[in-house]
Protein backbone atom coordinates (compact mmCIF):
# COMPACT_ATOMS: atom_id res chain seq x y z
CA UNK A 1 0.00 0.00 0.00
CA UNK A 2 1.33 3.30 -0.77
CA UNK A 3 1.34 5.80 2.03
CA UNK A 4 -0.18 9.16 2.18
CA UNK A 5 2.54 11.62 3.26
CA UNK A 6 5.22 10.44 0.58
CA UNK A 7 7.14 14.51 0.11
CA UNK A 8 9.51 15.05 -2.71
CA UNK A 9 11.97 17.81 -2.38
CA UNK A 10 13.21 20.04 -4.38
CA UNK A 11 14.98 23.36 -4.84
CA UNK A 12 12.90 26.18 -5.62
CA UNK A 13 11.89 26.63 -9.47
CA UNK A 14 10.95 30.17 -9.92
CA UNK A 15 14.52 31.46 -8.55
CA UNK A 16 17.16 28.59 -7.74
CA UNK A 17 16.58 25.22 -9.41
CA UNK A 18 19.56 24.43 -12.03
CA UNK A 19 18.56 22.52 -15.20
CA UNK A 20 20.24 19.17 -14.35
CA UNK A 21 18.20 19.35 -11.11
CA UNK A 22 15.56 20.10 -12.99
CA UNK A 23 15.39 17.60 -15.18
CA UNK A 24 16.12 14.71 -12.25
CA UNK A 25 13.43 16.06 -10.14
CA UNK A 26 11.20 15.67 -13.37
CA UNK A 27 12.49 12.08 -13.83
CA UNK A 28 11.33 11.00 -10.23
CA UNK A 29 8.05 13.18 -10.44
CA UNK A 30 7.53 11.63 -14.17
CA UNK A 31 7.96 8.38 -12.59
CA UNK A 32 5.42 8.69 -9.76
CA UNK A 33 3.11 10.53 -12.01
CA UNK A 34 2.97 7.23 -14.91
CA UNK A 35 1.72 4.96 -11.61
CA UNK A 36 -0.67 7.87 -9.99
CA UNK A 37 1.08 7.78 -6.81
CA UNK A 38 0.04 10.58 -4.53
CA UNK A 39 2.99 13.10 -3.02
CA UNK A 40 3.41 15.69 -2.25
CA UNK A 41 5.99 18.55 -3.77
CA UNK A 42 7.67 20.67 -1.17
CA UNK A 43 10.07 23.24 -2.82
CA UNK A 44 13.01 24.47 -0.29
CA UNK A 45 16.07 26.62 -0.31
CA UNK A 46 17.86 24.35 1.36
CA UNK A 47 16.87 21.04 -0.34
CA UNK A 48 20.34 19.99 -1.39
CA UNK A 49 21.52 20.48 1.82
CA UNK A 50 18.65 18.30 3.34
CA UNK A 51 20.06 15.56 1.09
CA UNK A 52 22.20 13.12 2.16
CA UNK A 53 24.19 12.86 -0.70
CA UNK A 54 24.03 16.52 -1.89
CA UNK A 55 21.75 15.43 -4.69
CA UNK A 56 18.06 16.07 -5.74
CA UNK A 57 15.62 15.16 -5.60
CA UNK A 58 14.87 13.64 -2.14
CA UNK A 59 12.30 11.41 -1.59
CA UNK A 60 10.78 10.70 2.06
CA UNK A 61 8.77 7.68 2.15
CA UNK A 62 7.99 7.25 5.53
CA UNK A 63 11.26 5.66 7.39
CA UNK A 64 13.09 5.76 3.78
CA UNK A 65 14.48 9.38 2.95
CA UNK A 66 16.46 8.70 -0.33
CA UNK A 67 17.70 10.78 -2.94
CA UNK A 68 18.74 11.16 -6.72
CA UNK A 69 16.91 9.57 -9.57
CA UNK A 70 18.22 5.84 -10.20
CA UNK A 71 18.13 4.92 -5.98
CA UNK A 72 15.26 6.48 -5.50
CA UNK A 73 13.76 4.71 -8.93
CA UNK A 74 15.48 1.62 -7.38
CA UNK A 75 13.55 1.90 -4.10
CA UNK A 76 9.90 2.13 -5.48
CA UNK A 77 10.81 -1.18 -7.81
CA UNK A 78 11.53 -2.50 -4.10
CA UNK A 79 8.28 -1.39 -2.70
CA UNK A 80 6.77 -3.49 -6.16
CA UNK A 81 6.35 -0.41 -8.42
CA UNK A 82 8.19 -1.04 -11.17
CA UNK A 83 7.31 0.13 -14.55
CA UNK A 84 9.34 -2.72 -16.43
CA UNK A 85 7.74 -5.42 -14.71
CA UNK A 86 5.95 -6.73 -18.13
CA UNK A 87 9.87 -6.89 -19.90
CA UNK A 88 11.96 -10.05 -20.81
CA UNK A 89 15.72 -10.15 -19.31
CA UNK A 90 17.22 -8.94 -22.40
CA UNK A 91 14.59 -6.39 -22.84
CA UNK A 92 15.47 -5.21 -19.41
CA UNK A 93 18.95 -5.51 -19.91
CA UNK A 94 18.25 -3.46 -22.93
CA UNK A 95 16.66 -0.51 -21.07
CA UNK A 96 19.44 -0.52 -18.70
CA UNK A 97 21.57 0.19 -21.56
CA UNK A 98 19.77 3.35 -22.43
CA UNK A 99 19.71 4.63 -19.16
CA UNK A 100 23.24 4.22 -18.70
CA UNK A 101 23.24 6.42 -22.00
CA UNK A 102 21.14 8.97 -20.90
CA UNK A 103 22.77 9.82 -17.64
CA UNK A 104 26.31 9.59 -19.52
CA UNK A 105 24.98 11.90 -22.40
CA UNK A 106 21.87 14.04 -21.26
CA UNK A 107 22.67 14.70 -17.55
CA UNK A 108 26.47 15.32 -18.12
CA UNK A 109 25.49 17.67 -20.87
CA UNK A 110 23.14 19.54 -18.82
CA UNK A 111 25.81 20.38 -16.31
CA UNK A 112 28.55 21.44 -19.21
CA UNK A 113 25.93 23.61 -20.53
CA UNK A 114 25.42 25.17 -16.46
CA UNK A 115 28.87 25.38 -15.30
CA UNK A 116 31.33 25.72 -18.67
CA UNK A 117 29.58 27.85 -20.66
CA UNK A 118 29.96 31.55 -20.13
CA UNK A 119 27.19 33.40 -21.27
CA UNK A 120 24.92 30.54 -19.07
CA UNK A 121 27.51 30.26 -16.08
CA UNK A 122 27.36 33.33 -15.63
CA UNK A 123 23.87 34.98 -16.54
CA UNK A 124 22.08 31.98 -15.04
CA UNK A 125 23.82 29.25 -13.02
CA UNK A 126 25.65 31.83 -10.89
CA UNK A 127 22.82 33.74 -9.93
CA UNK A 128 20.39 31.43 -9.31
CA UNK A 129 23.07 28.79 -6.97
CA UNK A 130 23.72 31.92 -4.72
CA UNK A 131 20.43 33.43 -4.82
CA UNK A 132 19.21 31.72 -0.75
CA UNK A 133 22.63 33.27 0.25
CA UNK A 134 24.32 36.14 1.42
CA UNK A 135 27.67 37.23 1.23
CA UNK A 136 30.53 36.17 1.63
CA UNK A 137 28.57 33.19 2.19
CA UNK A 138 27.40 32.98 -1.30
CA UNK A 139 30.66 33.27 -2.97
CA UNK A 140 32.19 30.37 -0.80
CA UNK A 141 29.65 27.78 -1.66
CA UNK A 142 29.90 28.71 -5.35
CA UNK A 143 33.22 28.34 -5.46
CA UNK A 144 32.80 25.00 -4.16
CA UNK A 145 29.67 23.69 -6.22
CA UNK A 146 32.06 25.25 -9.46
CA UNK A 147 34.87 23.21 -8.17
CA UNK A 148 33.12 19.77 -7.69
CA UNK A 149 30.97 20.27 -10.98
CA UNK A 150 33.84 21.02 -13.32
CA UNK A 151 36.33 18.20 -10.95
CA UNK A 152 33.54 15.64 -11.87
CA UNK A 153 33.13 16.70 -15.57
CA UNK A 154 37.20 16.76 -16.06
CA UNK A 155 36.92 13.03 -14.56
CA UNK A 156 35.09 11.36 -16.72
CA UNK A 157 36.62 13.38 -20.09
CA UNK A 158 34.04 15.68 -20.74
CA UNK A 159 35.95 19.42 -19.10
CA UNK A 160 38.53 18.62 -22.44
CA UNK A 161 35.38 18.84 -24.50
CA UNK A 162 33.84 21.70 -26.98
CA UNK A 163 30.36 22.46 -26.76
CA UNK A 164 30.48 21.98 -30.07
CA UNK A 165 31.62 18.24 -29.20
CA UNK A 166 29.04 18.47 -26.31
CA UNK A 167 26.59 19.13 -28.46
CA UNK A 168 27.60 16.36 -31.15
CA UNK A 169 27.10 13.72 -27.97
CA UNK A 170 23.49 15.21 -28.00
CA UNK A 171 22.32 14.40 -31.10
CA UNK A 172 23.95 11.18 -31.56
CA UNK A 173 22.18 9.93 -27.98
CA UNK A 174 19.01 11.89 -29.72
CA UNK A 175 19.15 9.72 -32.88
CA UNK A 176 19.77 6.83 -30.92
CA UNK A 177 16.96 7.02 -29.27
CA UNK A 178 14.85 8.17 -31.62
CA UNK A 179 15.51 4.84 -33.56
CA UNK A 180 14.75 2.62 -30.83
CA UNK A 181 11.12 4.36 -30.32
CA UNK A 182 10.42 4.52 -34.18
CA UNK A 183 6.84 4.55 -34.64
CA UNK A 184 5.38 3.48 -30.60
CA UNK A 185 3.93 5.54 -28.20
CA UNK A 186 6.97 4.18 -25.81
CA UNK A 187 10.15 2.78 -25.88
CA UNK A 188 9.48 -0.67 -25.35
CA UNK A 189 6.00 -2.49 -25.89
CA UNK A 190 2.79 -0.94 -24.93
CA UNK A 191 3.06 0.25 -21.80
CA UNK A 192 6.20 3.00 -20.26
CA UNK A 193 9.12 2.02 -18.54
CA UNK A 194 11.84 3.62 -16.37
CA UNK A 195 13.35 4.62 -19.57
CA UNK A 196 10.32 6.26 -20.33
CA UNK A 197 10.29 8.89 -17.24
CA UNK A 198 13.68 9.46 -17.22
CA UNK A 199 13.75 10.05 -21.23
CA UNK A 200 11.33 12.72 -20.21
CA UNK A 201 12.71 14.12 -17.46
CA UNK A 202 15.69 15.31 -19.25
CA UNK A 203 13.78 16.36 -22.65
CA UNK A 204 11.07 17.78 -20.94
CA UNK A 205 13.89 19.80 -19.11
CA UNK A 206 15.67 21.05 -21.81
CA UNK A 207 13.05 22.07 -24.23
CA UNK A 208 11.18 24.00 -21.49
CA UNK A 209 13.89 25.94 -19.76
CA UNK A 210 13.30 29.14 -21.80
CA UNK A 211 15.60 31.62 -20.21
CA UNK A 212 18.65 30.04 -21.37
CA UNK A 213 20.54 32.42 -22.94
CA UNK A 214 22.33 29.33 -25.39
CA UNK A 215 19.15 27.20 -26.24
CA UNK A 216 21.51 24.63 -28.26
CA UNK A 217 20.38 21.02 -26.63
CA UNK A 218 17.21 22.36 -27.03
CA UNK A 219 16.98 22.91 -30.67
CA UNK A 220 18.84 19.48 -31.06
CA UNK A 221 15.54 18.00 -28.95
CA UNK A 222 13.03 19.83 -31.45
CA UNK A 223 15.23 18.67 -34.47
CA UNK A 224 13.66 14.75 -33.37
CA UNK A 225 10.14 14.89 -34.22
CA UNK A 226 9.69 11.48 -32.63
CA UNK A 227 11.50 12.79 -29.25
CA UNK A 228 9.31 15.53 -29.33
CA UNK A 229 6.06 13.83 -30.18
CA UNK A 230 6.33 11.64 -27.39
CA UNK A 231 7.08 14.12 -24.77
CA UNK A 232 3.96 15.58 -25.69
CA UNK A 233 2.57 12.23 -25.07
CA UNK A 234 3.97 11.44 -21.96
CA UNK A 235 3.00 15.34 -20.98
CA UNK A 236 -0.56 14.25 -21.59
CA UNK A 237 -0.75 11.36 -19.66
CA UNK A 238 0.71 13.13 -16.00
CA UNK A 239 -1.09 16.31 -16.27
Amino acid sequence: MWPEDVVLYQPIEATQILLPDFASCLCVKTYLNLFKLNFTTEQRLNATEMSPTGKVPLLKIEADIISDVNPVISLLCGKGFQLSSHLTDSERAEMKAFISLVDNVLYNAESYLSWCVDEVSENITKPRYTSPYSWPLNHFLLWRKSRQELGRLESIGWLKKTFTEVCEEVETCCQALSERLGDNTYFFGDFPTELDAIVYGHLYAILTTEQLPNTALAQIVKNTPRLVRFCTTIQSMIE
